[in-house]
Protein backbone atom coordinates (compact mmCIF):
# COMPACT_ATOMS: atom_id res chain seq x y z
CA UNK A 1 0.00 0.00 0.00
CA UNK A 2 2.68 2.50 0.35
CA UNK A 3 4.64 1.61 -2.27
CA UNK A 4 1.80 2.16 -4.44
CA UNK A 5 1.08 5.52 -2.42
CA UNK A 6 4.93 7.09 -3.22
CA UNK A 7 4.20 5.85 -7.27
CA UNK A 8 1.63 7.74 -7.39
CA UNK A 9 3.09 10.94 -5.50
CA UNK A 10 6.42 10.70 -8.11
CA UNK A 11 3.99 10.30 -10.67
CA UNK A 12 2.14 13.26 -9.74
CA UNK A 13 5.74 15.27 -9.30
CA UNK A 14 6.73 13.98 -12.93
CA UNK A 15 3.70 15.18 -14.15
CA UNK A 16 4.02 18.72 -12.63
CA UNK A 17 7.60 19.01 -13.54
CA UNK A 18 6.60 18.48 -16.86
CA UNK A 19 4.02 20.59 -17.22
CA UNK A 20 6.37 23.31 -15.46
CA UNK A 21 9.08 22.51 -17.97
CA UNK A 22 6.10 22.77 -21.21
CA UNK A 23 4.89 26.26 -19.36
CA UNK A 24 8.80 27.34 -19.78
CA UNK A 25 9.53 25.78 -23.30
CA UNK A 26 11.05 28.73 -25.36
CA UNK A 27 10.65 27.44 -29.41
CA UNK A 28 13.17 27.91 -32.12
CA UNK A 29 11.22 28.19 -35.53
CA UNK A 30 13.45 27.37 -38.33
CA UNK A 31 12.29 27.93 -42.44
CA UNK A 32 14.01 25.57 -44.98
CA UNK A 33 13.59 27.46 -48.11
CA UNK A 34 14.44 25.94 -51.46
CA UNK A 35 13.66 25.71 -55.07
CA UNK A 36 12.30 22.30 -57.03
CA UNK A 37 15.26 21.79 -59.22
CA UNK A 38 14.41 19.72 -62.78
CA UNK A 39 16.25 16.53 -63.21
CA UNK A 40 19.87 17.57 -64.99
CA UNK A 41 21.30 16.08 -68.22
CA UNK A 42 23.44 13.51 -66.25
CA UNK A 43 26.72 12.12 -67.93
CA UNK A 44 26.10 8.81 -65.92
CA UNK A 45 22.67 6.57 -65.10
CA UNK A 46 24.83 5.64 -61.96
CA UNK A 47 23.73 8.55 -60.37
CA UNK A 48 20.38 8.98 -59.10
CA UNK A 49 18.55 12.33 -59.17
CA UNK A 50 18.24 13.29 -55.54
CA UNK A 51 15.50 15.85 -55.66
CA UNK A 52 15.41 16.31 -51.56
CA UNK A 53 18.73 17.47 -51.24
CA UNK A 54 19.41 19.52 -47.83
CA UNK A 55 16.26 19.31 -46.22
CA UNK A 56 16.74 15.55 -44.77
CA UNK A 57 19.94 16.76 -43.03
CA UNK A 58 18.11 20.18 -41.65
CA UNK A 59 15.25 17.05 -39.97
CA UNK A 60 18.17 15.74 -38.73
CA UNK A 61 19.65 18.81 -37.51
CA UNK A 62 16.59 19.68 -35.44
CA UNK A 63 16.20 16.20 -33.91
CA UNK A 64 19.91 16.39 -32.53
CA UNK A 65 19.14 20.12 -31.10
CA UNK A 66 15.62 19.16 -29.27
CA UNK A 67 17.95 16.45 -27.40
CA UNK A 68 19.73 18.99 -26.62
CA UNK A 69 16.55 21.16 -25.91
CA UNK A 70 14.65 19.18 -23.67
CA UNK A 71 17.28 19.74 -21.12
CA UNK A 72 17.59 23.21 -22.13
CA UNK A 73 14.04 24.22 -21.93
CA UNK A 74 14.19 25.18 -25.93
CA UNK A 75 11.94 23.85 -29.09
CA UNK A 76 13.13 23.77 -32.30
CA UNK A 77 10.47 23.10 -35.60
CA UNK A 78 11.42 23.94 -39.22
CA UNK A 79 9.07 24.41 -42.00
CA UNK A 80 10.29 23.67 -45.38
CA UNK A 81 8.99 26.25 -48.08
CA UNK A 82 9.73 25.39 -51.79
CA UNK A 83 9.76 27.20 -54.54
CA UNK A 84 7.93 25.77 -58.05
CA UNK A 85 10.52 25.02 -60.58
CA UNK A 86 9.38 27.81 -62.52
CA UNK A 87 7.95 30.21 -59.75
CA UNK A 88 8.56 32.74 -58.64
CA UNK A 89 11.49 32.91 -55.40
CA UNK A 90 11.35 36.19 -54.26
CA UNK A 91 7.66 36.49 -54.42
CA UNK A 92 7.07 33.52 -52.07
CA UNK A 93 9.71 34.50 -49.50
CA UNK A 94 8.20 37.50 -49.14
CA UNK A 95 5.06 36.23 -48.53
CA UNK A 96 6.02 33.37 -46.84
CA UNK A 97 8.91 34.05 -45.26
CA UNK A 98 9.45 37.58 -44.26
CA UNK A 99 8.58 39.10 -40.86
CA UNK A 100 7.54 35.09 -40.28
CA UNK A 101 11.10 33.61 -39.34
CA UNK A 102 14.20 34.74 -37.90
CA UNK A 103 16.16 31.53 -38.84
CA UNK A 104 16.01 30.70 -42.34
CA UNK A 105 17.89 28.34 -44.03
CA UNK A 106 18.36 28.53 -48.08
CA UNK A 107 18.77 26.11 -50.75
CA UNK A 108 19.11 28.46 -53.07
CA UNK A 109 21.60 29.24 -56.51
CA UNK A 110 23.31 32.60 -55.97
CA UNK A 111 21.94 34.90 -58.05
CA UNK A 112 18.04 34.01 -55.93
CA UNK A 113 19.80 33.91 -52.72
CA UNK A 114 20.91 37.29 -53.26
CA UNK A 115 17.38 38.33 -54.34
CA UNK A 116 15.87 37.26 -51.20
CA UNK A 117 18.90 39.12 -49.05
CA UNK A 118 18.04 42.13 -50.28
CA UNK A 119 14.69 41.85 -48.24
CA UNK A 120 15.90 40.16 -45.03
CA UNK A 121 17.12 43.26 -42.50
CA UNK A 122 19.90 42.36 -40.40
CA UNK A 123 18.40 43.08 -37.21
CA UNK A 124 15.14 41.04 -38.06
CA UNK A 125 16.47 37.83 -40.28
CA UNK A 126 19.60 35.68 -40.47
CA UNK A 127 20.21 33.56 -43.46
CA UNK A 128 21.88 30.60 -43.89
CA UNK A 129 23.38 29.72 -47.28
CA UNK A 130 23.65 26.24 -47.23
CA UNK A 131 24.12 25.28 -51.11
CA UNK A 132 26.28 27.85 -52.69
CA UNK A 133 29.83 28.20 -52.99
CA UNK A 134 29.91 31.38 -54.83
CA UNK A 135 33.18 33.75 -54.04
CA UNK A 136 31.42 37.21 -55.44
CA UNK A 137 28.42 36.74 -53.24
CA UNK A 138 30.66 36.12 -50.47
CA UNK A 139 32.51 39.48 -51.30
CA UNK A 140 29.36 41.70 -50.86
CA UNK A 141 29.48 41.51 -47.63
CA UNK A 142 26.03 40.48 -46.89
CA UNK A 143 25.67 41.08 -43.05
CA UNK A 144 22.44 39.16 -43.18
CA UNK A 145 24.32 35.65 -44.70
CA UNK A 146 26.30 33.18 -43.15
CA UNK A 147 27.88 30.84 -45.60
CA UNK A 148 28.08 27.36 -44.79
CA UNK A 149 29.64 25.45 -47.41
CA UNK A 150 33.40 26.36 -48.64
CA UNK A 151 33.64 28.67 -51.29
CA UNK A 152 35.39 27.62 -54.50
CA UNK A 153 38.43 29.53 -53.34
CA UNK A 154 38.57 27.18 -49.76
CA UNK A 155 38.35 24.35 -52.52
CA UNK A 156 40.67 25.56 -54.70
CA UNK A 157 43.21 26.68 -52.12
CA UNK A 158 42.61 22.63 -50.37
CA UNK A 159 43.54 21.16 -53.65
CA UNK A 160 46.82 23.61 -54.21
CA UNK A 161 47.83 22.26 -50.79
CA UNK A 162 48.17 18.82 -51.49
CA UNK A 163 49.18 19.34 -54.85
CA UNK A 164 52.48 21.03 -53.08
CA UNK A 165 53.27 18.79 -50.45
CA UNK A 166 53.11 16.48 -53.89
CA UNK A 167 55.38 18.50 -55.97
CA UNK A 168 53.20 18.26 -58.57
CA UNK A 169 53.57 21.98 -59.65
CA UNK A 170 52.68 21.87 -63.27
CA UNK A 171 48.82 21.81 -64.13
CA UNK A 172 47.21 21.80 -66.73
CA UNK A 173 43.14 23.49 -66.93
CA UNK A 174 40.75 22.05 -68.52
CA UNK A 175 37.24 24.56 -68.75
CA UNK A 176 33.70 23.75 -69.48
CA UNK A 177 31.29 25.65 -71.46
CA UNK A 178 29.30 27.00 -68.48
CA UNK A 179 29.57 30.21 -66.17
CA UNK A 180 29.96 28.22 -63.47
CA UNK A 181 32.74 26.34 -65.02
CA UNK A 182 34.54 29.61 -65.55
CA UNK A 183 34.33 30.88 -61.77
CA UNK A 184 36.03 27.65 -60.60
CA UNK A 185 38.43 27.82 -63.20
CA UNK A 186 39.17 31.68 -61.82
CA UNK A 187 38.91 30.27 -58.47
CA UNK A 188 41.56 27.51 -59.66
CA UNK A 189 44.18 30.55 -61.57
CA UNK A 190 44.16 32.68 -58.07
CA UNK A 191 45.50 29.49 -55.88
CA UNK A 192 47.59 28.93 -58.63
CA UNK A 193 49.05 32.12 -58.06
CA UNK A 194 49.05 31.95 -54.45
CA UNK A 195 50.72 28.62 -53.41
CA UNK A 196 53.28 29.47 -56.77
CA UNK A 197 51.82 26.58 -59.03
CA UNK A 198 52.65 26.48 -62.73
CA UNK A 199 49.49 26.51 -65.23
CA UNK A 200 51.34 25.14 -68.51
CA UNK A 201 48.37 25.04 -70.76
CA UNK A 202 44.43 26.27 -70.81
CA UNK A 203 41.63 24.76 -72.86
CA UNK A 204 38.35 25.21 -73.40
CA UNK A 205 36.24 22.25 -73.52
CA UNK A 206 33.70 22.60 -76.31
CA UNK A 207 32.94 18.94 -77.81
CA UNK A 208 29.73 17.71 -78.64
CA UNK A 209 28.75 13.99 -77.19
CA UNK A 210 29.06 10.83 -79.31
CA UNK A 211 30.37 8.77 -76.27
CA UNK A 212 32.28 6.22 -78.17
CA UNK A 213 33.81 8.86 -80.49
CA UNK A 214 35.05 11.01 -77.13
CA UNK A 215 36.49 7.74 -75.22
CA UNK A 216 38.52 6.86 -78.37
CA UNK A 217 39.44 9.98 -80.29
CA UNK A 218 38.53 13.39 -78.36
CA UNK A 219 40.18 12.81 -75.36
CA UNK A 220 43.53 11.54 -76.13
CA UNK A 221 43.70 14.46 -78.96
CA UNK A 222 42.38 17.00 -76.97
CA UNK A 223 44.96 16.23 -73.93
CA UNK A 224 48.24 16.40 -75.87
CA UNK A 225 49.60 19.62 -74.33
CA UNK A 226 52.93 19.24 -73.05
CA UNK A 227 54.16 17.76 -70.07
CA UNK A 228 51.93 18.64 -66.98
CA UNK A 229 51.68 16.97 -63.26
CA UNK A 230 48.01 16.90 -62.83
CA UNK A 231 45.15 17.67 -65.52
CA UNK A 232 42.52 20.03 -63.05
CA UNK A 233 39.24 20.02 -64.41
CA UNK A 234 36.71 23.14 -64.32
CA UNK A 235 33.20 20.71 -65.26
CA UNK A 236 30.43 21.67 -62.31
CA UNK A 237 27.73 20.34 -64.55
CA UNK A 238 29.01 16.96 -64.60
CA UNK A 239 29.08 16.95 -68.11
CA UNK A 240 32.47 15.55 -69.76
CA UNK A 241 34.77 15.87 -66.68
CA UNK A 242 34.47 12.05 -65.71
CA UNK A 243 35.22 10.80 -69.30
CA UNK A 244 38.90 12.44 -68.36
CA UNK A 245 40.21 9.68 -66.06
CA UNK A 246 42.37 6.50 -67.56
CA UNK A 247 42.04 8.25 -71.45
CA UNK A 248 44.85 11.33 -71.40
CA UNK A 249 47.27 11.39 -73.61
CA UNK A 250 49.77 11.05 -70.94
CA UNK A 251 49.16 9.13 -67.62
CA UNK A 252 48.27 12.54 -65.69
CA UNK A 253 45.82 12.06 -62.24
CA UNK A 254 42.51 14.18 -62.71
CA UNK A 255 41.80 16.88 -60.11
CA UNK A 256 39.45 19.49 -59.77
CA UNK A 257 35.46 18.65 -59.95
CA UNK A 258 36.03 15.27 -61.00
CA UNK A 259 38.73 12.78 -59.57
CA UNK A 260 40.49 13.71 -56.64
CA UNK A 261 37.39 16.60 -55.65
CA UNK A 262 37.39 19.37 -52.54
CA UNK A 263 34.26 19.02 -50.53
CA UNK A 264 32.75 19.85 -47.71
CA UNK A 265 31.27 16.20 -46.83
CA UNK A 266 31.65 12.81 -49.16
CA UNK A 267 30.51 9.51 -47.94
CA UNK A 268 33.81 7.89 -47.78
CA UNK A 269 35.00 9.78 -45.16
CA UNK A 270 34.53 7.90 -41.33
CA UNK A 271 37.04 10.07 -39.15
CA UNK A 272 36.40 12.09 -35.67
CA UNK A 273 33.13 10.78 -35.13
CA UNK A 274 31.81 10.72 -38.78
CA UNK A 275 31.17 7.20 -39.51
CA UNK A 276 28.45 7.28 -36.83
CA UNK A 277 26.91 10.37 -38.57
CA UNK A 278 27.03 8.81 -41.66
CA UNK A 279 25.26 5.73 -40.02
CA UNK A 280 22.94 7.61 -38.45
CA UNK A 281 21.50 9.58 -41.73
CA UNK A 282 21.43 6.29 -43.96
CA UNK A 283 19.44 4.56 -41.29
CA UNK A 284 17.25 7.45 -41.16
CA UNK A 285 16.78 8.65 -44.85
CA UNK A 286 17.65 5.53 -46.41
CA UNK A 287 20.51 7.16 -49.06
CA UNK A 288 23.91 8.15 -48.42
CA UNK A 289 24.49 12.06 -46.52
CA UNK A 290 25.29 15.04 -49.83
CA UNK A 291 27.29 18.06 -49.36
CA UNK A 292 23.88 19.73 -49.01
CA UNK A 293 22.36 17.73 -46.57
CA UNK A 294 25.91 18.42 -44.24
CA UNK A 295 25.46 22.20 -44.90
CA UNK A 296 21.78 22.23 -43.64
CA UNK A 297 22.41 19.80 -40.76
CA UNK A 298 25.80 22.23 -39.69
CA UNK A 299 23.56 25.52 -40.13
CA UNK A 300 21.03 24.13 -38.00
CA UNK A 301 23.59 22.86 -35.09
CA UNK A 302 25.23 26.12 -35.44
CA UNK A 303 21.75 27.67 -34.36
CA UNK A 304 21.16 25.22 -31.55
CA UNK A 305 24.98 25.27 -30.07
CA UNK A 306 24.77 29.22 -29.99
CA UNK A 307 20.84 28.95 -28.30
CA UNK A 308 22.23 26.65 -26.19
CA UNK A 309 25.34 28.06 -24.89
CA UNK A 310 23.77 31.80 -24.50
CA UNK A 311 20.05 30.43 -23.07
CA UNK A 312 18.61 32.60 -25.40
CA UNK A 313 16.30 32.35 -28.35
CA UNK A 314 16.32 35.94 -29.57
CA UNK A 315 17.92 36.82 -33.00
CA UNK A 316 20.20 39.14 -31.56
CA UNK A 317 22.15 36.48 -29.14
CA UNK A 318 22.17 33.50 -31.03
CA UNK A 319 24.28 35.59 -34.15
CA UNK A 320 26.01 37.95 -31.33
CA UNK A 321 27.43 34.45 -30.00
CA UNK A 322 27.98 32.81 -33.42
CA UNK A 323 30.18 35.45 -34.64
CA UNK A 324 32.19 35.49 -31.10
CA UNK A 325 35.49 33.99 -30.69
CA UNK A 326 33.71 31.77 -28.38
CA UNK A 327 31.94 30.47 -30.85
CA UNK A 328 32.92 26.16 -31.28
CA UNK A 329 30.77 24.10 -33.47
CA UNK A 330 31.94 19.83 -33.79
CA UNK A 331 31.30 19.17 -37.57
CA UNK A 332 33.07 15.77 -37.65
CA UNK A 333 36.37 16.97 -39.30
CA UNK A 334 38.27 16.95 -36.88
CA UNK A 335 38.65 20.93 -35.51
CA UNK A 336 35.75 23.22 -34.73
CA UNK A 337 33.82 24.92 -37.05
CA UNK A 338 33.66 28.90 -36.66
CA UNK A 339 32.73 31.84 -38.44
CA UNK A 340 34.84 34.26 -40.13
CA UNK A 341 33.52 37.70 -39.01
CA UNK A 342 34.24 39.94 -41.84
CA UNK A 343 32.52 37.70 -44.72
CA UNK A 344 30.19 35.12 -43.03
CA UNK A 345 32.03 32.14 -44.12
CA UNK A 346 32.14 29.49 -42.05
CA UNK A 347 35.83 28.19 -41.76
CA UNK A 348 36.05 24.32 -41.84
CA UNK A 349 38.33 21.68 -43.06
CA UNK A 350 38.18 20.85 -46.63
CA UNK A 351 37.88 17.24 -47.32
CA UNK A 352 39.86 15.88 -50.47
CA UNK A 353 38.38 12.44 -52.15
CA UNK A 354 38.60 10.52 -54.65
CA UNK A 355 35.16 8.63 -55.46
CA UNK A 356 35.86 5.42 -52.95
CA UNK A 357 38.44 6.87 -50.98
CA UNK A 358 39.06 9.81 -48.71
CA UNK A 359 43.00 11.30 -49.58
CA UNK A 360 43.55 13.64 -47.11
CA UNK A 361 42.06 16.64 -45.41
CA UNK A 362 42.85 20.46 -45.92
CA UNK A 363 44.62 22.80 -44.32
CA UNK A 364 47.62 20.49 -45.22
CA UNK A 365 50.09 20.07 -42.38
CA UNK A 366 52.65 22.23 -42.46
CA UNK A 367 50.75 25.46 -44.38
CA UNK A 368 50.54 27.75 -41.26
CA UNK A 369 48.80 30.84 -40.13
CA UNK A 370 49.31 33.22 -37.33
CA UNK A 371 45.92 33.03 -36.15
CA UNK A 372 44.25 29.56 -37.47
CA UNK A 373 45.40 27.20 -39.98
CA UNK A 374 41.75 27.14 -41.20
CA UNK A 375 41.69 30.75 -42.76
CA UNK A 376 44.84 29.59 -45.27
CA UNK A 377 42.16 28.39 -47.09
CA UNK A 378 40.08 30.80 -49.19
CA UNK A 379 40.13 34.59 -48.64
CA UNK A 380 42.19 35.58 -45.12
CA UNK A 381 40.75 39.24 -43.66
CA UNK A 382 43.50 41.52 -45.48
CA UNK A 383 42.13 39.73 -49.05
CA UNK A 384 38.99 40.85 -48.02
CA UNK A 385 37.11 44.32 -48.23
CA UNK A 386 34.69 43.20 -46.15
CA UNK A 387 35.24 44.49 -42.49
Amino acid sequence: MAYSFILRVLFLYLCWVGLAVAENEKVIKIAYFSQELAPPQSLSNLDPFIKDKGFPGAQLGVADNNTTGRFTGQVYAIDEIAVPVQGDTYQLFKDKVLNKYAFVISNLPAAELEKISELAKPDQMLIFDANTSDDALRAKCLPQVLFILPSRAMRADALAQYMMKKRWSKWFLVVGPAKEDELYAAAIKRSAKRFGIKITAEKKWEHTFDARKTEQSDIPTFTQAGDYDVLIVADEQGAFGEYLDYRTWIPRPVIGTQGLIATAWHKTHEQWGAIQMQNRFKDKIGRWMEEADYGAYIAVRAIGEAATRTGSVNLADIKAYMLSKDFALQGYKGKPLSFRVWDGQMRQPVLLAAPRSLVAVAPIEGFLHPKTELDTLGFDQPESLCK
